[in-house]
C-alpha cells in the first residue's frame, strides 16, 4: 500500500509468524535469546520455531544451527538477540534467506549521535535490499497477546490462559503501540490491571523501516481491537498517519494518544508571535486534534479515558453528571471542572421532576447531583437514579463518586449501584473515595466483572470525561472541506512590507485603516488630508519588521505640522538605528480609535501544514500567551467557542459594563487567515496584530506576511 511517497507494510507476516528464529540463544540462562525463548515456550507457542547460537548445537533440549546461513528459507521473523554491532549483517541474512521481519533490540543507533545515525541508515538499507520488515532497533519487541506470540525480551506474566481469554472476547479490545518499550509495557500493564483486555502491545523503537504508521494501519482494520492507545515522541510521516486516523474515525475506532514535547525548547521564531507560539509540537496537536486523535497530557489521562472509550467508543458530544451523597466532593468537582475548563450541564425540566420524585424535599435536583443519604435506606434507588440522569439529552456521561463505606454499603453498591451503571446507554463510571482503602472481594468482583470504568479519584475522573466530551465534539465535527476559489498570489519571498501586505490582503475581505504608502512628506500630507486627522506613520520596508524598535511608527499627528515634524523624526530615528537600511517609503493611515485588542496569526508547519492563531493582544500575549490554536479548516462556531475561552474573554463580553465585542467578526477574520492558509500554499506566516474588536466590527492596524521562495 502506498500513501504519498511512502509505502505501507504489511505487518501480518509479523503479528502472526507460523515460524520464528530466535538468533542469539546460548546457555547462558538471562540472555536475551533465552528470554525470548522462554516467553514462547510459556504461552506455548504452536509455529515452528528455530534457534541459532554460535556456542552450541543444543538450547533446552532444542537443536541449534550457528548461522542464520544456515536456517531453513522463508520463516516468516527472526527475533535479533546481537549486539549492536552484528545487526546489520544479520539483516543481510536474513534477506539472503527470504526471512519476511527482524526484531532487532541492540541500542546504539541514531539515539547515540552522528555514528549510530550513520549504522541506522546502513541497517535501513540493509532491510530495504534484502526485502526485510525491521522493528526497531532500540525496542523491547512486541506481543500478539490473543494468539500468545510474545516476541520480547521481557520476562511474561500473563501466560497461555490470558490469549485464552482474549479469545472469549466479545468485545473488541485495545492495542497498544509506543515508540518507548518501557512506555509500551507500562500501558499493557495498567491498562490490564483496568481490566481491560489488551490483544496487542508493541514498541517501534528507533523505526528504521517500520514505523507507528505500519501497525496502525492494520490495527485499524483488526476486527479484534476496538480502541488503539499511543506513546508517541516523534510521527516520521504526519500525512501517513493522518491517513490511518481517517480511516480509524470512519472504522469507530477511537485513538488515545500521548505525544510529550510540549515544554521543549521551541525553535526560533520566524518573524512573528506566531511563529513563536505555534510551533512544531503545538501544530502536531491542532492538525491531531481536528483529525479526531484523542490527544491526552498524562499517563494518567491515558490510562483512564482508553478504559472509558473501551466500553464507549462513541461518546455523546455532550459534557457529563456527577452524582454523590456528599457537597464537599460536589463542590471539589465543580471547582475542577471551572479549572480545567468543563461545565456541568442544567438538566432538563423532565430530569428535574424525575428526580424530584425520588429525592427527599430538601435535595437540590441540580448536576452536580447529592443525593444525600436515601441510598442507605433505599439501595434501589442508585438504579432510578441512574436511568433518569442517563436519559437527559444534554447529559453526555455519568460519574457516581462515593466512599466505599461499611460492608453493608459496599455491598448495597455491589448489588445495585455496579448494575445501574454497568447498564447506562452513554459513557459511565463509578468513583469509589478513599485513595487505597480496602474494599471488600465481593464489590472488587462485581466491578471487574462488569467492566464498568472504576476510579479511586474524582480528579481522575472529572478530567478523563473532560477529555472525552472533547472527543465526542470532535466526531461531530463538520469538517471543511479545502476553499476551490482562487485567491490573488503574493509575489517575491521571505517578509513583506506592511503596506504591501495589507494591499494583499485587503483584497481578499480584511478591514484596515484608511490610508496608503507616501515618498515624501508632501505626498504624506496629501493621504493626511484625504483621510482625515490624527493619523499614525509607519516606516515601511521588507528589511524592517519590528518598526517600532528603530523608532518607525509615529502616531496621534493631529495635524500638518504634527506630521511634518513626525516626519522627520522618524527618518532621523531608522537612519540612526539602522543607516544601511532604504525604506520603501511611509504608510500614512488614519488613527484607529480604541477597542479591544487582538492578535490573529497563521503558521505553514513545514510537516504538519498551517495552524491558525486567535488571542488577547498587548500584554495578555506578551505575558500570558493567552492565545487559542485552531486547524485552518475550523467552521466559525468552532472559532466563535475557542474566542471565548480566552483566559480574558470577559474583555470581549463586556467587563465592568463595557459593551461586547462582536466575537463572530473576530471569528470571520480568523477563519479567512485559515482559508488563505489553505488556498496559497506559498504563505508560510501570517501575523495580524493588532486587530481591534468593536461592538460593531473590527480593524486590523498591523499585517506581516512570510511567503516562500519555492511557491513563487
Amino acid at each position: 500500500m502506498f500513501c504519498g511517497e511512502r509505502r505501507l507494510h504489511d505487518v501480518r507476516r509479523l503479528l502472526y509468524p507460523a515460524s520464528v528464529a530466535v538468533v542469539g540463544v546460548s546457555g547462558t540462562e538471562r540472555s536475551f535469546g533465552n528470554f525470548v525463548l522462554s516467553n514462547l515456550d510459556d504461552f506455548r507457542y504452536t509455529g515452528s520455531l528455530h534457534l541459532v547460537s554460535r556456542t552450541g548445537t543444543e538450547v533446552k533440549g532444542r537443536p541449534c544451527v550457528v548461522s542464520i546461513d544456515d536456517l531453513p528459507e522463508g520463516i516468516d521473523v527472526a527475533v535479533l538477540t546481537v549486539p549492536a554491532s552484528a545487526v546489520v549483517e544479520s539483516v543481510e541474512a536474513c534477506g539472503r534467506r527470504g526471512i519476511g521481519a527482524a526484531v532487532v533490540f541492540a541500542s546504539g543507533f541514531s539515539e547515540a549521535g552522528e555514528e549510530g545515525e550513520r549504522q541506522q541508515a546502513e541497517l535501513a538499507r540493509a532491510a530495504e535490499e534484502g526485502g526485510v520488515m525491521v522493528v526497531g532497533p532500540n525496542c523491547m519487541g512486541l506481543s500478539n497477546l490473543a494468539d500468545g506470540i510474545p516476541l520480547t525480551f521481557e520476562p511474561q506474566m500473563l501466560g497461555p490462559e490470558y490469549s485464552a481469554r482474549l479469545r472469549q472476547e466479545t468485545r473488541p479490545g485495545v492495542a497498544v503501540i509506543a515508540q518507548s518499550g518501557a512506555m509500551s509495557n507500562n500501558l499493557r500493564d495498567a491498562l490490564i490491571a483496568n481490566g481491560l483486555p489488551v490483544m496487542y502491545a508493541i514498541s517501534t523503537g528507533n523505526e528504521a523501516v517500520l514505523s507507528i504508521e505500519d501497525h496502525l494501519a492494520h490495527l485499524v482494520d483488526e476486527p479484534r481491537v476496538g480502541v488503539i492507545a499511543l506513546y508517541v515522541e516523534q510521527v516520521r510521516y504526519p500525512e501517513l498517519f493522518l491517513a490511518q486516523v481517517a480511516r480509524a474515525r470512519k472504522a469507530g475506532k477511537p485513538i488515545v494518544m500521548l505525544m510529550p514535547g510540549r515544554s521543549s525548547r521551541a525553535r526560533d521564531a520566524v518573524q512573528s508571535h506566531t511563529g513563536a507560539l505555534a510551533g512544531n509540537h503545538a501544530a502536531a496537536c491542532v492538525r491531531l486534534r481536528g483529525e479526531g486523535v484523542l490527544l491526552v497530557d498524562t499517563l494518567d489521562e491515558l490510562f483512564d479515558v482508553t478504559a472509558i472509550l473501551h466500553k464507549f467508543p462513541e461518546p455523546p458530544a455532550a459534557p457529563p453528571a456527577l452524582l454523590t451523597n456528599s457537597g464537599a466532593i460536589k463542590n471539589c468537582a465543580l471547582d475542577l471542572g471551572e479549572d480545567i475548563g468543563l461545565t456541568f450541564p442544567a438538566f432538563s425540566a423532565g430530569t428535574v421532576a424525575g428526580l424530584e420524585a425520588i429525592l427527599p424535599s430538601y435535595a437540590v435536583a441540580e448536576n452536580p447531583l447529592d443525593f444525600t443519604t436515601i441510598s442507605a435506606k433505599d439501595p434501589e434507588a442508585y438504579t432510578r437514579l441512574c436511568q433518569v440522569v442517563t436519559e437527559d439529552r444534554g447529559v453526555g456521561g455519568v460519574m457516581v463518586a462515593m466512599m466505599g463505606g461499611p460492608r453493608v454499603g459496599q455491598l448495597d453498591k455491589t448489588r445495585h449501584l455496579v448494575p445501574a451503571i454497568a447498564q447506562c446507554t452513554k459513557p459511565a463510571a463509578l468513583v469509589i473515595l478513599g485513595d487505597q482503602a480496602e474494599l471488600i472481594p465481593e464489590f472488587h468482583q462485581a466491578i471487574e466483572e462488569s467492566g464498568v470504568p472504576f476510579f479511586r479519584s474524582v480528579d481522575r475522573a472529572v478530567r478523563a470525561f473532560a477529555r472525552v466530551e472533547q472527543y465526542g465534539r470532535s466526531l461531530r465535527r463538520q469538517r471543511a472541506q479545502t476553499p476551490t476559489r482562487q485567491l490573488p498570489s503574493l509575489s517575491g519571498s521571505g517578509l513583506h512590507a506592511e503596506y504591501r501586505c495589507k494591499q494583499w490582503l485587503s483584497a481578499m475581505g480584511f478591514t484596515f485603516p484608511a490610508g496608503r504608502l507616501a515618498t515624501s512628506v508632501d505626498e504624506a500630507v496629501s493621504i493626511a488630508d484625504q483621510v482625515g486627522y490624527p493619523v499614525v506613520i509607519k516606516a515601511q520596508s521588507a528589511d524592517l519588521p519590528h518598526k517600532s524598535d528603530a523608532g518607525g511608527v509615529v502616531v496621534g499627528l493631529a495635524d500638518e505640522e504634527a506630521l511634518r515634524g513626525g516626519w522627520d523624526r522618524l527618518h532621523t530615528s531608522v537612519k540612526s538605528a539602522r543607516p544601511e537600511l532604504t525604506l520603501d517609503g511611509v504608510l500614512v493611515e488614519a488613527m484607529g480609535r480604541g477597542g479591544v485588542e487582538l492578535i490573529v496569526g497563521a503558521r505553514r508547519d513545514p510537516q504538519w501544514g498551517p495552524v491558525v492563531m486567535v488571542g488577547l493582544g498587548g500584554v495578555w500575549i506578551e505575558a500570558l500567551k493567552d492565545v487559542r490554536l485552531l486547524p485552518a479548516d475550523a467552521e466559525l462556531a468552532d472559532i466563535s467557542q475557542e474566542i471565548l475561552s480566552l483566559k480574558g474573554a470577559a474583555l470581549l463580553t463586556g467587563l465592568r459594563g463595557s459593551e461586547p465585542v462582536d466575537i463572530t467578526a473576530i471569528a470571520e477574520v480568523v477563519s479567512r487567515v485559515g482559508e488563505v492558509m489553505q488556498s496559497c500554499p506559498e504563505v508560510e506566516e501570517i501575523d495580524i496584530n493588532p486587530l481591534v474588536a468593536y461592538p460593531d466590527g473590527v480593524v486590523a492596524l498591523d499585517a506581516l506576511v512570510v511567503t516562500s521562495p519555492q511557491h513563487n
